[in-house]
């Protein structure tokens, strides 16, 4: 399963640096607006230490990391929605995606122009998402029209539509985003059937600039309005310094350590990315392991068993017998399978069994 984080934002923020750092993959990078027409794509591996932690335990030949795609699409500006600057086709690419990786600067440098020549992050978030609501009032606007002859005639499910998306458009009126309406279960099928911009999953990235003024090291006031801001409505947001992050991509082992640490960056904003944008679309990985492979699945949050095994194989889920299953760590401590049934850590699970995030399983068909 692979699912796609599309990388949007205004223009000269640092997408295209952040995609670099991210995929090692080259696209134009340039200071001024526009530098990205089409969309790069990028398919990153997602770090996860206990797969290979895996691979050592059983002296895998092959080891077979979870994966994440991610789309470099073009800036955006004012009127997006309305046709400006590159709208339309900005637009359609985000559609065309599973979540949104939102990136915002959070750094003042003279020498990197900002489109409306000011540094406010949480303006720059509020011009963004106001362009994205423009875009769904559109398209809930239009489904209502074309679903009003169903309605007039009392048609129960066009009569239950009309209700969802009226709740919608009156957020959508207020600028504010379609993923804040109260749903129940049966009525967000209803709402993605639209593929709504704003209805999609947000992963705020802020990114700061060695050697900048960086607003969160200045506790400035304008970076305490932000965090306000997504504290207050419980967002996710992350925080890179895309530049660096790129040029640490040229090192690897202890030469990255201590490059890293010459730089005085800690962690690896990169990976906390990556895992963030992977948590963002609902996903979590299980566990197989052997002397040929050590492999990460890639499943939704709350599969079965059956459905789980789908991504090993589709005949899996109609096939499933029984999987049995064991803790990563309890695996590794345990030191061998063997040891591990002696102890009685490996359970045995049927088909209504919802597979826990770190599951190492072995399935019978």
């Amino acid at each position: 399963m692979s699912l796609s984080v599309g990388i949007v934002g205004l223009p000269n923020v640092g997408k295209s640096t952040l995609f670099k750092a991210l995929t090692k993959k080259a696209v134009l990078i340039a200071n001024y607006p526009f530098a990205t027409i089409d969309p790069s794509v990028g398919v990153v591996e997602v770090p996860d230490e206990r797969l290979f932690k895996l691979s050592e335990f059983s002296h895998s030949k092959k080891t077979v990391t979870a994966i994440v795609e991610f789309v470099d699409i073009a800036g955006l500006v004012k009127g997006a929605s309305e046709g400006e600057g590159l709208g339309n086709k900005f637009l359609a690419n985000i559609r065309e995606t599973d979540a949104i990786g939102e990136v915002v600067r959070i750094f003042d440098d003279s020498d990197i122009v900002h489109v409306d020549g000011k540094i406010d992050p949480l303006a720059d978030v509020m011009t963004i998402n106001l362009e994205l609501a423009i875009a769904d009032h559109q398209t809930v606007t239009k489904r209502i029209e074309n679903i009003g002859k169903d309605v007039k005639r009392g048609d129960k499910l066009a009569v239950k539509e009309l209700d969802i998306l009226t709740r919608v458009k009156a957020l959508l009126d207020k600028g504010e985003l379609a993923n804040r309406a109260e749903l129940s279960d049966d009525e967000v099928p209803i709402v993605k059937a639209l593929n709504l911009l704003t209805f999609k999953p947000i992963l705020y990235i802020l990114n700061k600039k060695a050697g900048g003024k960086n607003l969160d090291e200045l506790n400035d006031e304008r970076f305490v309005k932000l965090l306000s801001f997504f504290n207050e409505r419980k967002d996710q947001y992350v925080i890179v310094d895309a530049k660096i992050e790129e040029e640490l991509n040229e090192f690897v082992g202890a030469e990255k350590v201590e490059f890293a640490k010459e730089l005085g960056v800690s962690g690896d904003g990169v990976d906390e990315l990556i895992v963030a944008a992977y948590k963002l679309l609902g996903l979590m990985t299980y566990f197989t392991t052997g002397e040929d492979e050590s492999r990460a699945w890639t499943i939704k949050n709350n599969s079965t068993a059956p459905v789980a095994g789908i991504a090993i194989h589709t005949d899996f889920k109609e096939k499933f017998i029984r999987a049995e299953v064991i803790k990563w760590n309890a695996l590794l401590e345990a030191g061998s399978y063997g040891s591990a049934r002696e102890k009685g850590l490996v359970r045995t699970e049927g088909k209504e069994y919802i597979v826990k995030d770190g599951d190492v399983i072995e399935f019978k068909i």
